[in-house]
């Protein structure tokens, strides 16, 4: 084989494998899709992603008697049982101002306590609403998911919930926080 030839297939075979590496290199970004998490500075001490610090709520059916009996003809949005690991979040200070993390644990304690939506923040930078499934009940102040959201403010941990989603936004509607 002449030394032009040689040159040549070896230009082509080092471009194939760079082509090659740089789609592996596009595989393994894709598996975090999501628009990336607001401040990534403001580090959470409570649990990892790999090792969440805890788990909230219970597996089983996707909606509970209450949910079915409130919904209209008996059949709720479309849901289905999920368990999902992040950030518990306040929702409206970490849409507003981008604040999470162990330097806001306190605030967002005090925005649940007030009421504020809490949310789940994913690795991907995915928010979701976290809420009781239970629909009557929740309304009628007969569960307390909310006191495990002000416990759990700032710690990534394990949620299992109904997931549920429209028009961009998500919610994971969580069971097994009945006053007792």
């Amino acid at each position: 084989m002449n030394r032009k030839l040689t040159v040549v297939l070896t230009g082509v075979a080092a471009l194939g494998l760079a082509v090659g590496l740089a789609a592996q290199g596009e595989k393994k970004g894709a598996a975090k899709k999501g628009p990336g998490i607001l401040s990534p500075d403001w580090k959470v001490e409570g649990g990892s992603y790999s090792a969440p610090m805890g788990k909230l709520g219970t597996g089983g059916e996707a909606w509970t008697n209450t949910t079915l009996g409130a919904s209209i003809n008996g059949k709720p949005v479309a849901g289905k049982v999920v368990t999902l690991v992040g950030e518990i979040v306040d929702f409206s200070c970490y849409l507003q101002v981008a604040k999470h993390g162990e330097k806001h644990r306190s605030c967002a304690q005090k925005c649940f306590t007030a009421g504020q939506p809490i949310g789940l923040l994913t690795e991907d930078g995915n928010l979701y609403m976290l809420m009781d499934e239970e629909h009557d009940l929740r309304r009628d102040g007969q569960t307390d998911f909310r006191k495990a959201g002000i416990e759990h403010a700032a710690h990534i941990m394990e949620v299992t919930g109904t997931l549920t989603s429209h028009a961009g936004m998500k919610a994971l509607y969580v069971q097994g926080y009945l006053k007792k």
